[in-house]
């Protein structure tokens, strides 16, 4: 086989490899799909964070904000909602994936 060649010859004639082709990466998801899933992980963890927090210094003194609408409506409506766009991201096919 001549080195200078870039192609490397198989069992037929006409068919040829080349060498220096990019090798192509079949992903399990699209792009839409991945930046729908980056969505869903920041409303997690904005539900997280807006859950944390509340506590009090002092033991003995008992703090309100305890049961606030944030840690109690806010956060695990967020929280869900994450999930459920995660799911949708993982179920979404796009217009490649129905061929």
């Amino acid at each position: 086989m001549n080195k200078k060649n870039s192609t490397k010859q198989t069992g037929n004639k006409n068919s040829t490899l080349k060498m220096n082709a990019k090798p192509v990466f079949n992903f399990a998801f699209e792009r839409t799909n991945y930046i729908i899933m980056l969505v869903g992980i920041v409303f997690i963890i904005i539900g997280y964070v807006l859950l944390t927090g509340g506590g009090s210094d002092n033991p003995d003194i008992f703090n309100e904000d305890l049961f606030n609408f944030r840690r109690l409506v806010l956060s695990p409506v967020l929280i869900v909602a994450g999930f459920v766009i995660e799911i949708y991201a993982i179920l979404k096919k796009t217009k490649k994936n129905e061929e």
